[in-house]
């Protein structure tokens, strides 16, 4: 189990379950927490970076008017150079708000830096004896491999104010992505169907959680999306270093989300003439999987909201992705 008194030492890391040994999820093993429903006590924190105050105004009036009793979390406003205050006060809102039993979901208010530095200690008994949805992406994505890992429990891949939020919290209805052939990423498809749980988030911070938080993904379908950082070497670095570590070992397909900042620009000599579709293509292709590419996933404009953990099937010749329930 992880620390769950603030010490910072590596040795109390959690041991590894019997997934790294190569166990692959069954549905006895996934935890699916209920739905919210009006009159819930939601609470946002910032495992992460500062937010924008007046933003989290917004989504606090949002959820107010889904029927939610938001609140906020001690720290989400606290400021320690990037990050959201320190990295004790940042656990202890994170993991004060998995223990309170009134509070039913956790929305993180915005990723950037520093959930990294803490998500080996988040209190994951206290997220087995309780579960409640972690909503969140970009950094956050780490958090989701580590409750995944050690827990179980899939968590929402997104932010309140995304395209199907409330019905992927709300409802026990599917969600259906279809394709969006203006998403740069639509031109890295592979044909084929595929079904399994899907898992997957930010490409950079899973090649981050790599040695520690990073699951097998053994029977899944992999979501990756990503943000323009140092450019193409970094997304070639990041799947290469993904599939040379093995995590990646039996995916049955691949859903592939906004890569925003990636759109070609005037002629490169430094590139050769490669955009980001020929990294993809070029490096998912080691998989011999169906890819699904071009879905509203990500940092783009008008991203979708989508549970993580549940069964997902990606269909290319329908051009859609469509996710079973998280909550129940």
């Amino acid at each position: 189990m992880a620390d769950c008194d603030g010490m910072d030492a590596v040795d109390d890391l959690p041991v590894r379950d019997s997934v790294v040994a190569g166990h692959r999820a069954s549905a006895a093993d996934v935890i699916v927490p209920p739905r919210l429903r009006p009159g819930d006590r939601v609470r946002f924190i910032s495992p992460a970076s500062p937010p924008n105050r007046a933003y989290i105004e917004q989504m606090v009036e949002l959820l107010t008017s889904w029927g939610l009793r938001p609140e906020i979390g001690d720290h989400a406003f606290d400021q320690v150079g990037y990050l959201a205050g320190t990295d004790e006060q940042r656990l202890a809102d994170l993991n004060g708000a998995f223990r309170e039993p009134g509070v039913r979901a956790i929305f993180a208010t915005r990723g950037g830096k520093g959930a990294y530095r803490i998500s080996h200690r988040i209190d994951f008994e206290s997220v087995r004896r309780d579960p409640k949805p972690l909503i969140g992406f970009s950094d956050v994505t780490i958090m989701h491999m580590a409750l995944w890992k050690f827990c179980r429990l899939g968590g929402v891949h997104g932010y309140a104010g995304a395209e199907a939020a409330s019905q992927v919290l709300m409802t026990t209805d599917p969600i259906v992505i279809h394709q969006d052939p203006y998403e740069i990423s639509a031109a890295t498809t592979v044909d084929g169907t595929a079904t399994g749980f899907l898992m997957g988030g930010n490409l950079g911070t899973m090649r981050t959680s790599l040695g520690y938080e990073m699951p097998r993904l053994d029977g899944a379908i992999w979501l990756i999306e990503d943000l323009m950082g140092t450019g193409l070497g970094e997304i070639d670095r990041e799947l290469t270093q993904l599939l040379k570590s093995g995590v990646l070992d039996g995916v049955r397909g691949v859903a592939v989300g906004q890569f925003t900042g990636f759109e070609p620009t005037l002629d490169d000599e430094t590139l050769g003439g490669w955009t980001v579709i020929d990294v993809l293509n070029d490096r998912l292709g080691q998989l011999s999987v169906p890819v699904l590419g071009g879905l509203p996933i990500g940092h783009g404009t008008r991203p979708w909201t989508v549970p993580l953990g549940t069964t997902a099937t990606i269909d290319t010749y329908a051009g859609t992705l469509t996710v079973e329930p998280g909550v129940m």
